[in-house]
């Protein structure tokens, strides 16, 4: 059940920030007073959204590695690694997005700051990076997920051998009746 709650957050919140990337990257054609419109409503309820889906995704992905450690056995490489980025997009969010997402809420539409371009840019830069890394993430995620177990360390039998042994005879008239 963790991984797919932890499929299912990390893949919601994966395609949120792509559908942000591709309508932060068609802004690019407008000038300061639309940019700011629209980052306006996205602010609005868009960084719920991110929460909501971010902090369960670590959350789940970090039971699970929590998991596997506990239970012995392989180490949890792909989700090691998805954990280790989810951590990376909370960490760009916090030092770079949400200051300058904070920052935005303030600015007019109708007199957008001098620098608007510029800190427009910042924030894309960082988005673009967490979104890569949240691709990567969910990807390290379905791969553990879709991942076939090999040897008896993951829980899985040992294959049985392609002979069975041969079973001797014994040519005891009382063994063969069943005596």
């Amino acid at each position: 059940m963790t991984r797919g709650a932890g499929l299912w957050f990390t893949g919601v919140f994966t395609g949120f920030l792509v559908a942000v990337l591709v309508l932060e990257r068609s802004l690019r054609g407008f000038d300061g007073h639309v940019y700011t419109q629209v980052r306006h409503v996205e602010l609005d309820a868009l960084d719920r959204l991110a929460v909501v889906t971010l902090l369960p995704a670590l959350i789940t992905t970090g039971l699970l590695v929590a998991f596997t450690f506990r239970q012995g056995g392989r180490t949890p490489w792909w989700t090691l690694t998805a954990l280790t980025l989810l951590v990376g997009i909370l960490a760009l969010t916090l030092v770079i997005n949400m200051p300058i997402n904070t920052d935005q809420l303030d600015w007019s539409v109708q007199a957008p700051p001098a620098d608007w371009a510029a800190v427009r840019d910042r924030w894309q830069i960082a988005h673009t990076v967490r979104t890569g890394a949240a691709v990567l993430a969910f990807g390290a995620l379905i791969a553990d997920a879709t991942r076939t177990p090999r040897g008896p360390l993951q829980g899985t039998p040992p294959s049985p051998p392609h002979e069975l042994p041969a079973v001797q005879e014994d040519s005891s008239p009382h063994r063969r009746a069943g005596r």
